[in-house]
């Protein structure tokens, strides 16, 4: 039995559990992957990660085939074939074998039935949807309802049209040339970035061994830049895994103290540095306990979200998420920030982002911070700080990325940005 269909498996079992799991998380730590060559293990992603892209797109069609809504493994299973079936041009025959001898494995019992749906399948092979039917079927509801609100329908056709789309691979040189660009085959963004188209291992790119590059979208290197020249100050930068942001400072010269609260993820961190040859102060400690030894000059604070600014990189968070979740992360939004204000000596400069869609976690976090602490004021971002980037500056100054900006060259993450300053005492 194909053990790329096995992982593709295992992640959807565990993004539908009760307790979901995120998939990259399940994928990259799966006990079979380092058994499979590049090409397979490339496989095992697409599958998974079209599935999630096109599942309500999946469920509809598997729906027409269904009398009873079969259990979670059945369903997955089914899931799985679909999406080689209608979106990847499996032949049918692979398609069919593989999904039943998955169901022999994990649910015997059920594998006529697996047999017989995938079967009824192949034979009424439906075509995928496009445009704006297919951007609609494939999101969640609640989602676009609330995309709609805030940004328009029209604006959210487009954000869910780019979930639909394998997002390019954005990479951030510690030394721009363009050997790298041309022997890791990508293409310059305006502010620097380094894309390549999407596929493949980045494990496995010339440089990633020599610690040439980290892997960073080009929206989320904003936040960092906006602090300014840090050429030699001390930054504290908070909630840093897996640290990309802290890479882009310490390259940039700033003496970096790096918090975060979760031993794995702080153990991440100090990979990825040890492979970049960077050295940051890395402290494991919750932010909201946290205090610098002396107020600080400059801090960044990328604050746990709801995540929806990335569903075109992770496509189980729509899958994942709840209405709920929303008021329990602007809580801990609201915790974060406000530790992160008193974090500030008078003068400095904190940058808050998030990498969500979601009104209430971005310009309403800032707007109800701004009114409980006084000392705070907004530092707007000029258009000139923002690299030749196509994205949107509110007149209040905040910056804020959507998944359908630069879309003609493959999108970017979504988020939200703003910039604020301890007023100087007088």
């Amino acid at each position: 039995m194909n053990e790329a269909r096995q992982i593709a498996l295992d992640v959807l079992e565990a993004v539908f559990a009760p307790r979901p799991r995120p998939a990259d998380e399940v994928f990259h730590r799966h006990r079979l992957l380092s058994r499979l060559a590049p090409r397979d293990r490339a496989f095992a992603r697409l599958l998974w990660a079209t599935t999630l892209r096109r599942l309500g797109e999946i469920d509809r069609t598997l729906d027409r085939f269904l009398q009873r809504r079969p259990k979670r493994t059945a369903r997955n299973i089914l899931r799985l074939a679909a999406a080689q079936l209608v979106f990847l041009g499996t032949p049918a025959h692979a398609a069919v074998a593989e999904s039943v001898a998955l169901a022999r494995q994990r649910i015997p019992a059920q594998a006529g039935f697996v047999n017989a749906v995938c079967r009824r399948l192949a034979v009424a092979l439906p075509s995928p949807l496009v445009g704006e039917e297919a951007a609609r079927a494939n999101t969640p509801a609640w989602l676009f309802a609330r995309w709609s609100r805030t940004y328009g329908e029209a604006k959210a056709l487009s954000i869910a049209a780019m979930h639909l789309r394998e997002p390019p691979l954005d990479l951030q040189l510690r030394e721009r040339s363009e050997e790298w660009a041309e022997r890791l085959g990508g293409e310059w963004l305006p502010d620097g970035t380094l894309r390549r188209p999407p596929g493949g291992a980045v494990e496995e790119l010339p440089g990633y061994a020599e610690g040439a590059f980290w892997v960073q979208d080009v929206a989320a290197a904003l936040p960092a830049r906006l602090l300014g020249d840090v050429r030699g100050r001390p930054v504290v930068d908070l909630c840093a895994a897996p640290g990309g942001k802290t890479a882009q400072l310490c390259t940039r010269g700033a003496q970096v103290t790096a918090v975060e609260s979760h031993p794995a993820r702080a153990a991440l961190l100090r990979a990825n540095l040890r492979r970049l040859g960077l050295t940051a102060e890395v402290v494991e400690a919750d932010v909201r306990q946290f205090r610098p030894t002396t107020p600080a000059t400059s801090v960044l604070l990328d604050a746990p979200c709801s995540a929806t600014g990335t569903i075109r990189r992770h496509p189980d968070i729509p899958w994942a998420r709840r209405p709920e979740d929303i008021p329990r992360l602007v809580t801990l939004q609201r915790q974060f920030l406000a530790a992160a204000v008193e974090m500030l000596a008078p003068g400095g400069i904190l940058v808050y982002a998030v990498c969500s869609l979601e009104a209430e976690e971005g310009p309403e976090i800032v707007a109800d911070a701004l009114r409980a602490h006084p000392e705070l004021e907004r530092l707007p971002v000029r258009p000139q700080e923002l690299a030749g980037l196509p994205v949107d500056l509110t007149p209040a100054g905040e910056v804020r990325t959507l998944p359908c900006h630069l879309a003609e060259r493959g999108g970017m993450d979504g988020f939200f940005v703003a910039r604020l300053r301890h007023r100087q005492r007088s």
